[in-house]
């Protein structure tokens, strides 16, 4: 009896110091891992085309027309540009966006962070030219990416209580805030890097958006999963306590190869909520379609953990699915 016990307190010990050993490797190849991203030569310089613009006399103009013409459509000459820089909401939202970033540090760090993972996932890439500026709180061009270009509305970025963005709707303005800006960033650029769909059922659409979801855990490992996804910490909790209900309404109603365009405005667009046209649809958090593709990709990537980061955004929506064996039990 005594030998009994000792043998199974060995083996408790051993198993134990077992996995102390394998998490200790884990821990060690993600240090690693941050080590070598850290090292990497990336520099952002943010040019505060806002500033220009505000400072500059109506004879220098031109000259700002030369220097950015993307931003000055041919079809207007100096006059309005000159008129725009005396208007009382634009010298508002300068004086706003001067408030919250006096200088360009806290912007310059999270994205060379940022840069930093894209720079280790896609080496191809050129570290773009970015531009700060002033565009009448227009929410739905938050940032533009395009070639090597970076243009990031700072406007847009107050603070989702600040007093300018009264009347805009309050899941709008929960992301109007600078902590979500490197997430708008990760999208715009993951957006480059995969193929258009193909095909247009409601289960493409959702690994579509997970595979960028999943992307972004990568390239943005320190930021929450919530913010990454856009949501509050309350409502990302209700999408995980419901998931298991989630997926049996999709099930259920056969919606995974359904090919209805309203599934998308339903599921994956950004709105207040999601439209299950249940009693609950009020305490649902909107887009939940793009965390469950999210949950199906991570599925995927439990059974094939060694994958490179390309060839799963390469990969057919439906291989993904069938190899994930996704299926919530909770």
């Amino acid at each position: 009896m005594e030998f009994y016990l000792h043998e199974k307190f060995n083996f408790s010990t051993g198993f134990v110091l077992l996995i102390l050993l394998v998490l200790s490797f884990a821990c060690q190849d993600k240090n690693s891992l941050r080590a070598e991203i850290e090292s990497l030569p990336v520099e952002i310089k943010v040019d505060r085309f806002d500033r220009k613009f505000h400072e500059a006399s109506p004879e220098q103009i031109p000259n700002l027309k030369e220097e950015y013409p993307f931003l000055f459509p041919e079809q207007f000459d100096d006059s309005i540009w000159i008129k725009r820089q005396k208007d009382s909401l634009q010298l508002l939202l300068q004086l706003a966006v001067d408030k919250k970033f006096p200088n360009e540090e806290s912007l310059k760090k999270s994205l060379s962070q940022l840069f930093k993972h894209i720079k280790f996932y896609f080496p191809q890439t050129p570290i773009p030219h970015t531009i700060g500026l002033i565009n009448n709180v227009d929410y739905q061009s938050k940032t533009i990416y395009r070639d090597s270009l970076l243009i990031l509305s700072l406007d847009t970025y107050l603070g989702k209580d600040n007093e300018l963005y009264e009347g805009i709707p309050k899941y709008i303005r929960q992301q109007m805030d600078e902590a979500y800006l490197t997430s708008h960033v990760a999208d715009k650029f993951l957006v480059t890097q995969l193929n258009p769909l193909a095909e247009r059922t409601f289960l493409a659409q959702l690994i579509y958006q997970g595979k960028i979801q999943y992307a972004k855990s990568l390239l943005l490992p320190d930021l929450s999963e919530a913010k990454r996804l856009g949501y509050s910490e309350l409502q990302f909790q209700w999408a995980r306590e419901n998931q298991k209900y989630i997926w049996q309404y999709f099930i259920e109603r056969q919606l995974l190869y359904s090919t209805d365009p309203t599934l998308s405005q339903r599921f994956l667009e950004p709105a207040p909520f999601s439209k299950f046209y249940l009693e609950l649809d009020n305490e649902t958090p909107g887009q939940i379609g793009v965390w469950l593709g999210t949950e199906i990709v991570k599925a995927f990537i439990e059974k094939k953990p060694t994958i490179p980061l390309e060839e799963l955004l390469a990969l057919p929506a439906l291989t993904i699915f069938q190899e994930s064996r996704y299926k919530p039990s909770r």
